[in-house]
Formats: structure tokens, sequence, C-alpha cells
């Protein structure tokens, strides 16, 4: 079903709770338009001032220069074309923005995408991933549980996020980028940038023509050009800085963020996986070595009558299963990138130098 408003080409449209998804776009109308369930739906109109509520899905078109306000959306929210103000108080779900102008939101529970804004953005609390492009005002982030990714932004930057962060900027005479991480950093800007880097983490990579890195420093203050755009990055973990377009595909501690797409579901998990794909080779190498040496002992055992010595070929080891016992097979060894994320792992506290032997002992074919 769906039903017809006329309320002018600039209305005040309130949104005061959506039960289910909203589908939200600006068009070339004069007219609101509301499809959902007739019964769903309810709305009051005074002039250019329009209340909408609805207990489950609905679809919204708006002129473009309407101005909306929305108190709660119970599940996700697809917003476009607007140039009109927006604000939003709170949404359960995933959101996703469009083609806007300003944009003000309270607290976002789930994922939340932008690309394009002609205004400024600011979010109070985000509780999950958060990425944005695109931006041409300023751009501030209270809070951000997880990760962020963000490229393109014209004006400032505040942000304060609980993992990791990935930043594409082109800095801006006299602008500030200030941004606090959990976890890592990752900031690629153009060659010819001109800024001063104010930077503290545990590592500092800068990957820039020109510009030595300090072993073991933990701050440092870099000036790149005439200096004229400030950026100061804060991290838990480490910070790289490269001019590269591609670095964030091809440094291997920031994962991969091929073209970034802002596809990035699992950007902070990189290491716990890793971690777990290890334990899981260690555990099936394991397996297959004790399996492997029962096999080979049946097969002594079925064919030593009469025999001093028999040969079995498992795989890539060889057997010699002689009466006097059967030798360890040679040992594999573990790969650097494995003995890397251990120690990584060792370095950050998440296991004990016991666990760390014990888990390297297993890459090798130990016990």
């Amino acid at each position: 079903m769906s039903k017809t408003i006329s309320a002018g080409r600039t209305p005040k449209v309130t949104i005061e709770s959506i039960g289910g998804d909203l589908s939200l776009v600006g068009w070339e109308g004069d007219d609101i338009l509301l499809k959902g369930d007739n019964d769903e739906i309810r709305f009051q109109q005074d002039g250019s001032e329009v209340k909408i509520s609805c207990d489950d899905d609905i679809s919204i078109r708006v002129p473009k220069a309407a101005s909306i306000y929305i108190h709660n959306i119970g599940g996700d929210a697809s917003i476009r074309s607007l140039t009109g103000d927006l604000e939003l108080k709170e949404i359960s779900g995933d959101l996703s923005i469009r083609d806007v102008n300003s944009v003000a939101i309270d607290t976002i529970r789930s994922d939340f995408s932008l690309r394009g804004a002609k205004g400024h953005l600011s979010i109070k609390s985000a509780h999950s991933d958060v990425s944005i492009r695109d931006v041409d005002g300023n751009v501030s982030l209270e809070s951000v549980a997880d990760d962020l990714a963000l490229r393109d932004v014209r004006g400032n930057v505040s942000a304060n996020v609980s993992e990791d962060v990935v930043l594409y900027l082109n800095p801006q005479p006299g602008n500030s980028y200030a941004v606090t991480a959990g976890e890592d950093i990752l900031l690629v800007m153009p060659p010819n940038a001109n800024a001063t880097l104010t930077l503290n983490a545990d590592e500092i990579d800068i990957a820039w023509k020109g510009i030595a890195n300090e072993e073991d420093a933990t701050s440092r203050v870099v000036t790149l050009g005439d200096g004229s755009a400030m950026v100061t990055l804060k991290a838990g973990s480490d910070i790289r800085v490269s001019n590269q377009s591609n670095a964030g595909e091809s440094a291997e501690d920031f994962g991969n963020f091929a073209g970034m797409g802002f596809d990035w579901s699992g950007f902070g998990e990189r290491i716990s996986r890793q971690v777990e794909q290890v334990t899981h080779r260690a555990n099936r190498q394991v397996d297959e070595a004790t399996r492997r040496a029962a096999e080979a002992r049946a097969k002594f055992e079925g064919g030593r009558r009469g025999k001093s010595k028999v040969a079995v070929g498992v795989g890539r080891w060889n057997w010699d299963l002689s009466p006097k016992g059967v030798p360890m097979p040679p040992k594999p060894q573990a790969s650097e990138e494995e003995r890397m994320v251990i120690l990584k792992m060792l370095q950050e506290k998440k296991i004990t130098a016991e666990e760390a032997e014990k888990l390297l002992a297993s890459l090798e074919g130990g016990s």
C-alpha cells in the first residue's frame, strides 16, 4: 500500500519510530510517498511538518531538500540523495548513507557506511565497524567500538577508535587530523603531502623517502613538506605511514584492503584468524604424524616375521622400521610467518612463554 503527502519542496520530516527496516530516498517530486503495510503506517501533518511512524518495514520518498529527524529505527536503514540535514538518534541495525548533506548521529548499534557528504558528519557512539568516504566537511567520531576505515575527508578529523584504523588522507593546509586507536593505525598520504605528524605507538614505521626509521622509538614528530596540516596519531599497538596507494594491500600487518572498497568485515580479526590457523595446523600435524606412525607400525608388525628390516614410505617421510624400534621422522620446520605470529602473540602477552614453546614444538612435529 502507498500513501502520498503534499508538504512542499522543503518539508520537515520527523520519523518517530520504525519497527523494521527503513528505505529513505530523496527524489525530485514535491510529495512525500510512503510504502508499506497500510495498517502499520501512521502519520500526522501540520503544514510542512510531517511525523511518521511504522511498526514494520517502510519505504519513504521525500523531496531532496527535506530536513530529516529520526528518533529510532529497529532494523537496518538505507538513506540516499538528500540535500537537507539529517539527524538520527538511534538505530539498532546496519546503516548505509549515500550522497547527503550534513549528518548527526547519536547511536549506531551495528555497522555504519557513508559515502558522499557535502556537509559535516558527527557520531557520538558507534558499536561496530565504521567506513567513511568522500566528506567535504568535518568528521567527528566520539566513540567507535570496532574498526574505522576513512578516506578523502576534506575537513578536520577527530576520532576515538577501540580497534584498528586505516586512513587515506590528502592533508589540507590548516586542517587538523587527530585519531586515537586501541590497536593499529595505517596512514596513507600522497608523496607531496604537507603535514606535521605527531605519532605515539609501540612501534612506528614510516615508509617515506628521506625519512629514516628510528629503532625502538615510541614517539616521533615528523615534518613533511611545509608541515601545514597537523596530524596527531596515537595507537595502542603499531603505526605505519606510507605514500604508496597500495599500502593497504602490501602491508601484511594491516590486512588486505584492496581498492579501499570499504567492505572490510573482519579487518580487526586478522591476527585472531592467523592464530586459529596456526593452532589448527599444529594440531593437524600432530594428529597426522600419530596416524602415520600407527599405520607404519601396523605395516611393520604385519611384515616383521622373517625380516630383520622393513622400509616403509609414508608421504615424504622414509621410515626405517627395524626390530630395534621406530625412529622419529624428520621434523618439519615452522615457517617464518608462523614464528612471527607466535612471537607477536607472546609480545602482546596473549600467550605465555611456555605456551609459545609448546606451539612452536607442535609446528615442528614435537609433542
